[in-house]
């Protein structure tokens, strides 16, 4: 838990853009929030490691919203199976379950379906306020959070210092 900390504030406290840092959060969310084995999870793990964001942040966030997930999970399969079973719906999934391609989606998973609509539906409004949320933070919070007991506690730790110069020799992104 100390390190995970660590993390965030480090990520919080880095130069890195906002934007970077929103869309591994972002990323995070859509790997998590999905059953992990399907073809779009390889599209955003290609994302993931093709874009420039913060790749801490975004296995903090896929563990996260996994447990999120997982919690969420009935609900995913009622969305799904609602979407799956609407009569002005079933041309257009029958057409797609035609297709080799759509068929490795595998969108005939109502968990599947479910989870990937709401996680969609999530990515700009989680997106604009964790935009909102570091650069509040950067701009109200970051000086008083540095000058507090606990965060020269942390930073005055053998594990921080560890971690520091493992960062400064190029193991940190």
């Amino acid at each position: 838990m100390l390190r995970m900390t660590i993390k965030v504030l480090r990520v919080l406290n880095s130069e890195a853009h906002p934007a970077q840092i929103c869309g591994a959060l972002v990323l995070g969310m859509i790997i998590g929030l999905t059953p992990l084995w399907r073809f779009h999870n390889l599209l955003i793990l290609v994302l993931a490691f093709g874009l420039r964001i913060n790749l801490s942040t975004f296995f903090l966030s896929w563990g996260l919203f996994s447990g999120i997930g997982y919690l969420f999970d009935p609900y995913f399969d009622q969305l799904g199976g609602y979407l799956l079973t609407q009569p002005g719906l079933a041309s257009f999934w029958t057409g797609l379950y035609q297709s080799e391609l759509w068929r490795l989606t595998r969108f005939n998973h109502t968990i599947t379906l479910g989870s990937l609509i709401v996680s969609l539906l999530l990515v700009v409004p989680l997106f604009w306020l964790s935009h909102h949320i570091v650069v509040a933070y950067r701009q109200h919070i970051m000086q008083w959070v540095m000058r507090t007991r606990l965060m020269r506690l942390l930073m005055a730790s053998r594990l921080y210092k560890a971690y520091q110069t493992l960062a400064d020799l190029g193991g940190g992104r």
